[in-house]
Parts: C-alpha cells; sequence; structure tokens
C-alpha cells in the first residue's frame, strides 16, 4: 500500500489546571507557582524540555491575569505594559543569555516589577547560575530568585505524559502500549514528545493505527 502524504498539522496541547499532570517530579513546582508567596514576587521554574513549564505558566496566567511573553520578544516588548497588570510570566528566559539587547531588557522589567510589586514568573531549563549571563547586575539579582524544579520523570508521570501527548494529538491507542513504549524510550520529557510525534507521522503515512508494531519500527529507527 503506498504511503499517503504526512501533513504537520498543529497540534493543541490541553492546558488548563485539570489537565496538568501531578506526579512526585513536579509536585512541589505545582505547589510553589500557586502559592504565589514568592520572595520578592518572583520565581525561576526550572526543569528540563518537554516538563510542563509552558503549561504550569499558563495554568498561573490564567489565576492571576499575568501577560505571558517568550524571552526573545523582550527588546522589542513595552516593559511598563507588561508589568502593570500586576503579574507577567517569561518564558525560556535562559536563551538570552549573551544578548546584551535581551538581557538588559530582562534587567528592567524586573527591576519595574520589583517596584511596583508585580509577580514575575521565569522559566528556564535551569536555575540561573547556570545560563551564563554577561550582565552582572542581572545575574547577581536572578541568582537571589528562588527556584522552583521539576524533576525528569518517574515511570508514573512518563506514562501520563504519553497519555496526554496521544490526547492532544488525538490519537487512540491501546492502554497496554503506554508502559511498553515507557519501558523502551528514551527517558525523558522531551524524548515522549519526539516519541509521539513520529509515532503520529508514521501511523498517518502508513494509513494505520498506532500499533505495537508500528511502535518497534518508530523505537528501532530512534536508536
Amino acid at each position: 500500500m503506498p504511503e499517503q502524504l504526512a501533513f504537520d498539522l498543529p497540534v493543541r496541547p490541553a492546558l488548563e489546571r485539570g489537565d496538568f499532570l501531578i506526579a512526585p517530579p513536579n509536585a512541589l513546582a505545582l505547589a510553589t507557582v500557586e502559592a504565589g508567596d514568592w520572595p520578592q514576587g518572583k520565581l525561576v521554574l526550572a526543569g528540563p524540555e518537554g516538563a510542563g513549564k509552558t503549561h504550569l505558566v499558563h495554568v498561573w496566567a490564567k489565576t492571576t491575569g499575568a501577560q505571558i511573553i517568550a524571552a526573545r520578544d523582550l527588546a522589542q516588548a513595552e516593559i511598563p505594559a507588561l508589568v502593570a497588570g500586576g503579574a507577567v510570566a517569561v518564558e525560556d528566559a535562559d536563551t538570552i543569555a549573551g544578548s546584551r539587547e535581551l538581557e538588559e531588557a530582562l534587567f528592567h522589567l524586573h527591576n519595574l516589577a520589583l517596584a511596583e510589586a508585580a509577580q514575575l514568573l521565569l522559566t528556564a531549563r535551569a536555575a540561573p547560575q547556570r545560563w551564563g549571563l554577561a550582565l552582572p547586575d542581572l545575574a547577581s539579582r536572578l541568582a537571589a530568585t528562588a527556584v522552583a524544579t521539576i524533576d525528569p520523570p518517574d515511570d508514573t508521570l512518563l506514562s501520563a505524559v504519553l497519555v496526554k501527548q496521544f490526547a492532544d494529538r488525538q490519537l487512540s491507542v491501546a492502554p497496554s502500549l503506554i508502559p511498553w513504549l515507557a519501558a523502551r524510550m528514551e527517558r525523558s520529557f522531551a524524548g515522549a514528545q519526539s516519541l509521539v510525534a513520529a509515532l503520529d507521522a508514521r501511523a498517518l503515512a502508513a494509513r494505520k493505527p498506532v500499533s505495537r508494531a508500528l511502535a518497534q519500527a518508530v523505537l528501532d529507527s530512534h536508536n
């Protein structure tokens, strides 16, 4: 049977509070973000790619009315307007390291948020001390910021992430496939995202459901 073309259709992840998968690796980070009583009103949410940081930011923003901005867009942003609402989240803040323009923009945002008693939530892959910031004043201020960490997934969370990834893509799979995949895949959040995306593409191209045989072929191609 000839393969059909696979189109890269948009995936619509579920970002409501009830969709957030709670397990020991992320429970403390979730509680810290939701508590909101951060020292000086600022917090860094750190964790690996695909750990659910964006999901948690959206849950927090829905509760607080916070504005969300990607760190790469800070240089063009109206900083006072971001702070005016009383809460702002900056995603992928660690990626600004080495860009003087972006580091200065975050420094301005940080100082204005503190001056206006606005909450500031930053997401990153690691604590600020590991970002490699070039601006000393920014580095020192962020080094003194509280950090909530999402740890790598355990078996329960990894399986739940797989289930959510399949659901986000509207893919129906046998329940027995989830633990089978979790025992054989790369044990990371990013690995779960990549694997489900590959399974989706392979199933669409082959016009077949996601089965154990198809999953084995995808896993073999990833190794």
